[in-house]
């Protein structure tokens, strides 16, 4: 993209949201990226664009007047991608991913939604696994992409998307639902709910870090499964955030102490050699974090 441009879409962008972070991370570039462009068009054009606070940017007179031909140019350079997109195959095609649940479930349909505006006719096969599995599959070439949590093989290539705190799950009762924060030995004391299959042992490794040992009393790889036992009174459990997205089930939920967290990217083998389409498909995918538990929020 012409540098040029890449200063407009930050301007545009950072208008859009008042915030140079959350521009940024529609853009897929650092916070003093976009600060550094804008400070670079602002210099060109003898002309201060926005002004800086605490609670975040706003324009001044002259961004208000400048705006909507910043916005014009990148509206026209996103029709003439599309264009160029639709001449080099992407008219139709297919996308594969490997995907856990909880991302299949709280993340990918918003962006295949968003993706599908632009790309209607695009298909998406996902399959669902494991860590262990969905790494293999992107290996084999068996998927274009997969959802992963670190560390993954370091030939791979990876976008990160968040960082997804894990947290206790108590009955509504118990003592500990009192607290602030739960610590980590405080789970041992009660039979625990582990959630874990092949090598998904993000839960089992939070004990293993402190020393401990949980009485583990059921194991189990569906998560909503441990939610309803939680509720039921059945022992106590670890999750990860985002599965609790949208939660039916009334738990009481907790972070723990120490904290425990997963990072989870989007890889695959190489953008070099990857499809248009996925190479696309890529570039609807932001960082957010985990307080969001949804990247790009």
């Amino acid at each position: 993209m012409d540098r040029n441009l890449q200063k407009y879409m930050a301007f545009v962008k950072t208008a859009a949201y008042g915030s140079f972070t959350q521009a940024a991370r529609k853009l897929n570039y650092s916070q003093s990226g976009i600060s550094r462009m804008i400070g670079d068009l602002e210099s060109e054009w003898n002309v201060t664009l926005l002004e800086r606070g605490r609670a975040g940017v706003r324009l001044t007179a002259e961004g208000e007047q400048l705006l909507p031909y910043a916005q014009s140019l990148c509206g026209e350079y996103e029709k003439l991608q599309m264009q160029v997109d639709a001449l080099n195959g992407l008219q139709s095609g297919l996308i594969r991913i490997g995907t856990f649940s909880s991302v299949a479930t709280h993340w990918l349909p918003k962006v295949i939604q968003e993706f599908q505006k632009d790309y209607p006719n695009i298909d998406y096969e996902l399959l669902l696994g494991d860590y262990r599995e969905i790494e293999q599959w992107i290996v084999e070439g068996r998927v274009d992409c997969g959802f992963l949590c670190l560390p993954v093989r370091p030939e791979l290539e990876t976008l990160f998307l968040a960082r997804d705190d894990l947290m206790a799950i108590l009955p509504r009762e118990h003592p500990l639902a009192a607290s602030e924060r739960v610590p980590v030995e405080g789970l041992c004391q009660d039979p625990f709910l582990l959630l874990e299959r092949g090598d998904n042992a993000e839960v089992a490794e939070v004990f293993r870090r402190q020393g401990l040992a949980p009485k583990v009393h059921v194991t189990l790889w569906d998560d909503y499964a441990i939610l309803s036992m939680v509720e039921s009174g059945l022992g106590v459990s670890i999750l990860p955030r985002l599965i609790l997205k949208r939660s039916p089930y009334q738990v009481a939920v907790r972070p723990l102490e120490p904290a425990a967290y997963r990072d989870i990217v989007l890889a695959l083998r190489s953008r070099a050699t990857a499809s248009l389409a996925v190479r696309r498909f890529l570039e609807y995918w932001t960082p957010g974090d985990s307080q969001t538990g949804k990247p790009g929020e």
